[in-house]
Order: C-alpha cells, then sequence, then structure tokens
C-alpha cells in the first residue's frame, strides 16, 4: 500500500508537526482535535513554521500554500472515513490513548492503518484493543517533528509484514530515517534519553550544581547539541515524568524511579516551555 492520505489526532506540538510534515511531503491529511480553537492554533502553527522555512529559502511559497491547502482541520473523528493511515498523536496517557484509538477503530474501515506516536506505551497493549490489530502499529515521531529526522518504528506482537513496509515506506517518502525497534517500554532512543533526564534531576535535587552548569557540562562534556534539563523543558516535565512512570511500573527496577523534584515540579504546574517555566523560565 502506498500512503497518499494521512488522519492525525492532535493538533498541538506533535500533531500539527507531524500533518506539516505530511503535506509538505504531498499528502492529502486531516487534522483532528477536540476543539475549534484547539484546531486553529495548530494550523496557525503550521504557516508559521513553513514561514520559517521560506525565510530560510528551504521551502517556496508556492510550496508552502500547495501544503497549507492539503490541510484540512475538523473536530470529529469521522473525518477520518476513507483515509488509508490515522496517526494518534495526544497526550501521553494510557488510558487517554486507549478511549481515542476505540473510538478511531469504530470509524475508519479495516484496511486503515492505525498507528500511535506513544514514547513509552506497549503497542501489542494498544493494538489488542482494535478489531483489526495486525495493522495497528508504533510510528514515534521526534520533537519538533519538521526538524527531526528519526521516527521509530515499533511493532507490536499482533502487527504484519504488510503494515511494517507501508509504514517504512511512507517514513521515507516524507523525508524521515524510520529505525525498526521491538515493542518494549520507552523503545529505543527514549529507553536511554529519559533516565539519563531523570538522572539530571537528582544532580540538580542534590544541589551538586546548578542548572545552568549541568546543562554546561553535558553540552560540553558529553557534546551534546542542548542539556538534559533545556531538553526536559522542552519535551515537557510533564511527560518526562509520565515516562518515567511506565518504565518504572514495568521494569519494577529502582534505577528508573522518578526523581522527586521532577514530580514536585510537575504538580506546581512547571512543565516546561509551554506553560513558560520549568527548570528555566521561558517568554510565552
Amino acid at each position: 500500500m502506498k500512503i497518499q492520505s494521512v488522519g492525525v489526532i492532535g493538533a498541538g506540538t506533535m500533531g500539527n508537526g507531524i500533518a506539516q510534515v505530511c503535506a509538505v511531503a504531498g499528502l492529502d491529511v486531516v487534522m483532528v482535535d477536540i476543539s475549534d480553537a484547539a484546531v486553529e492554533r495548530g494550523l496557525n502553527q503550521i504557516s508559521k513554521s513553513l514561514d520559517r522555512l521560506v525565510k530560510k529559502e528551504t521551502l517556496t511559497i508556492e510550496n508552502k500554500d500547495a501544503a497549507l491547502k492539503r490541510i484540512k482541520g475538523g473536530t470529529s473523528y469521522a473525518d477520518f472515513k476513507g483515509l488509508q493511515l490515522v496517526i494518534e498523536a495526544a497526550t501521553e496517557n494510557q488510558a487517554v490513548k486507549e478511549k481515542i484509538l476505540k473510538q478511531v477503530d469504530e470509524i475508519v474501515s479495516k484496511e486503515t492503518i492505525i498507528a500511535t506516536n506513544t514514547s513509552s506505551l506497549s503497542i501489542t497493549q494498544l493494538a489488542a484493543l482494535d478489531s483489526n490489530p495486525s495493522r495497528f502499529i508504533g510510528m514515534h515521531f521526534f520533537n519538533p517533528p519538521p526538524m527531526m529526522a528519526l521516527v521509530e518504528v515499533i511493532r507490536g506482537l499482533q502487527t504484519s509484514d504488510a503494515t511494517h513496509a507501508a509504514i517504512i515506506e511512507m517514513a521515507k517518502r516524507i523525508g524521515k530515517e524510520p529505525i525498526t525497534v521491538k515493542n518494549s517500554p520507552g523503545f529505543v532512543v527514549n529507553r536511554i534519553l529519559l533516565p539519563m533526564i531523570n538522572e539530571a534531576f537528582f544532580v540538580l535535587y542534590e544541589g551538586l550544581a546548578s542548572p545552568e552548569d549541568i546543562d554546561a557540562g553535558m553540552k560540553l562534556g558529553c557534546n551534546q547539541p542542548i542539556g538534559p534539563l533545556a531538553l526536559a523543558d522542552l519535551i515537557g516535565l510533564d511527560t518526562c515524568l509520565a515516562v518515567m512512570e511506565v518504565y518504572f511500573e514495568n521494569f519494577s527496577d529502582s534505577k528508573y524511579r522518578p526523581c522527586p523534584l521532577l514530580r514536585e515540579m510537575v504538580a506546581a504546574g512547571y512543565l516546561g516551555r509551554k506553560s513558560g517555566r520549568g527548570v528555566f523560565t521561558y517568554d510565552q
């Protein structure tokens, strides 16, 4: 199957980024969120992102206009009827994703591939809720999707070879570099990355160094382009906490215990860039 039409659930940072990448590559996109306001914000963000690419001369104005015309916004999953692929990019919450995926399963055809953009949850477990689990797969984009080349393609126990092949081909066609990953909490990249971020919070919690010096140490000493604490703010501290809780629950290993400071900051609403304050403070 050569995928030409894609539905995206969620118009937030990940959802609108995925929609943008698909539309620029020539695919027809339907982006759905819970309200017209959320959809409008997502479409505006896509337009601004494309404007930046035009300014950098990596995209023409004509291609920008064509991409925007390929994206339809809406608030009903019924708009996904007839599409070849639906990518769920809602918040990293098991119950929320299960509810959404069950609703989508009832609407789309049995031939429609359903993918989840989860960064930590079990593909096998989510696929078990689908009436045709062989068409279910993980498609983990990285933030921000228009800039990051990697896509983790995660096979559940039930995922068919045909589904996997179609997603690998589609990922390459939209300009991404896919890697195939077995189903396991955190998959590959986040399995390594999030414990490192969590450890940076422990270092901060124990008062070993300032946030600035912790990040400077990792950038200068490990050649990382961004420090772990600034990266946590970019990802979202709530997302970091949710992923570590998944690891802790699934592996029953104390090395995955979320740092108390991370928990406290999330409880305070210090979620990172999206809230204007995390480890660092940001202008909204």
